[in-house]
């Protein structure tokens, strides 16, 4: 079978953005909306990758011309939904480890042509990393590198600020901007860097917070040798991803749809001075009806978030009513936009085509609860003068989950049935209900023990959610009703 590059050209076009990291995301996310923004606006640009570690995808992307394909699936509107599309957006990809690329690398600090720095190291990417020094060849820290990169471009181009690049870090933490900036600025002055050079980083730069929404699994391994006879070429670099997109982009400064015009064609990307709203929205909606429903459809025999959607007597109404009559009226906002936000979000979870595993999404449930679903629960009691009675259940789903005193490794053993699972979670939390569920007793001494220990616990949750009015006294309830007949009984007395 003939490779991609043999059926396809790739497109010479001005390098106009700098992306540090080669992988899934970033190919099926920005360089999928870059290829889109150059067919339908007069953008012209590419992007040249970086590898931010010594290992990684460039010599492959390097062989395929820096071509590859997105296959795009997913549920629209009830229906099915395939895009296959050939990513032309792509010019090379760096290894600044290697002496000859490193080279290249630098040079594209005195380029005329950059504009944007785009990146994703992984959360623990935007960090600080003591003994980074600016003669380094390559340093360790991904900020050290920034900083050193726009150190350069600024002696290259003598201070001048129309020269400034704008970074969109899509790192998934909060604030990604202002702290990969804040780190930048450390080294600058820890490097004893000029104060025009610090001056030049306020004035002439514009370091963007971003939020990224879209689940890319990346690589379809079972499918490639299939999905390559399809497209009639092999294509070692295929990414799979969803159909769903969102950027959004907060700026300090200006909004620079003038310079990405990607409402113009026709991209899920908004630009704004505040991006509290989505955050929250995302976190909330998404994130939270992952965390309120999955251990409850865990205990009841389901597996898959799809085996949840598609169980329309039990756990699909419970997820359904969860996040319309609980969580979305417990926000501030739009409720038109947060309905229309979290329909998508249910097509989403629908994908036949991205199974999600409840197990995986169960990682660490307590201090996930905290945030994604905490503040829905006390919100709902503030605006409703009473508890919402699903996201309350789904905490006594997550104390019944934990329920286990044997570890194996550094995880709790459960059971379901015949079965075990595993519960991980930080060993704190792992021994804190290990040492709860040993003192045993009837499912009513268990009931409150559990209930008044975890509700307490300050550390968890900063503040002690017994003293919220009936809650304890409903997580008691709960729990004996989850133990004495079973979760999918107690699911179905709701």
């Amino acid at each position: 079978m003939q490779s991609i590059k043999d059926i396809h050209q790739p497109i010479e076009r001005k390098e106009r953005i700098l992306q540090f990291g080669e992988g899934n995301f970033l190919r099926a996310f920005v360089d999928w909306m870059i290829d889109i923004l150059n067919e339908k606006t007069d953008f012209n640009g590419n992007v040249v990758l970086v590898q931010p570690l010594d290992r990684g995808l460039s010599d492959m992307i390097n062989d395929q011309k820096g071509l590859y394909t997105t296959v795009l699936r997913g549920v629209q509107n009830g229906k099915t939904v395939e895009e296959y599309r050939t990513i032309n957006s792509v010019s090379r990809c760096l290894n600044p480890y290697k002496a000859e690329d490193r080279s290249e690398y630098l040079k594209l600090a005195e380029s005329e042509d950059l504009r944007f720095i785009v990146s994703n190291t992984t959360e623990a990417g935007i960090a600080y990393h003591s003994g980074d020094k600016l003669e380094d060849e390559m340093q360790v820290s991904f900020p050290a590198k920034v900083c050193s990169f726009l150190y350069k471009r600024y002696q290259a181009f003598a201070g001048d600020a129309s020269k400034g690049l704008i970074i969109i870090p899509c790192e998934l933490i909060d604030k990604n901007g202002d702290n990969l900036k804040r780190i930048v600025k450390q080294y600058a002055q820890e490097w004893k860097l000029e104060d025009a050079f610090l001056l030049w980083l306020d004035e002439a730069c514009d370091f963007c917070n971003s939020l990224v929404d879209r689940i890319v699994p990346g690589y379809p391994r079972a499918e490639a040798e299939a999905l390559c006879t399809k497209l009639g070429y092999q294509d070692n670099l295929l990414d799979s991803a969803e159909i769903f997109h969102l950027w959004v982009i907060e700026c300090h400064k200006n909004f620079h749809e003038d310079e990405l015009p990607f409402n113009k064609a026709a991209l899920n990307v908004v630009w704004t001075d505040d991006m509290s709203f989505y955050r929250t929205r995302k976190v909330r909606i998404l994130n939270g009806a992952h965390t309120m429903s999955v251990l409850a459809a865990y205990q009841a025999g389901l597996n898959t978030v799809q085996d949840c959607i598609a169980d329309k007597a039990l756990l699909y109404p419970f997820m359904h009513s969860g996040i319309f009559e609980e969580i979305i009226p417990s926000m501030d906002g739009s409720k038109q936009e947060l309905e229309a936000y979290a329909a998508d979000v249910l097509e989403r979870f629908e994908n036949p085509y991205n199974p999600h595993q409840l197990l995986s999404i169960s990682l660490n449930s307590v201090s996930k609860f905290k945030t994604r679903d905490l503040p829905s629960l006390l919100g709902y009691y503030e605006k409703q003068g009473k508890l919402p009675k699903r996201l309350v259940f789904s905490l006594s789903a997550l104390i019944s989950f934990y329920e286990g005193t044997e570890y194996e490794g550094a995880a709790l053993k459960g059971t379901r049935g015949k079965e075990t699972y595993l519960i991980q979670d930080d060993s704190e939390v792992l021994s804190f209900f290990a040492d709860l569920y040993k003192m045993g007793g009837t499912a009513e001494q268990k009931a409150d023990r559990l209930a008044k220990a975890v509700l307490s616990n300050q550390k968890w949750w900063a503040q002690d959610l017994s003293a919220v009015p009936g809650l304890t006294d409903a997580v008691k309830a709960n729990l004996q009703s989850i133990w004495s007949v079973g979760m999918t009984e107690a699911l179905k007395a709701l």
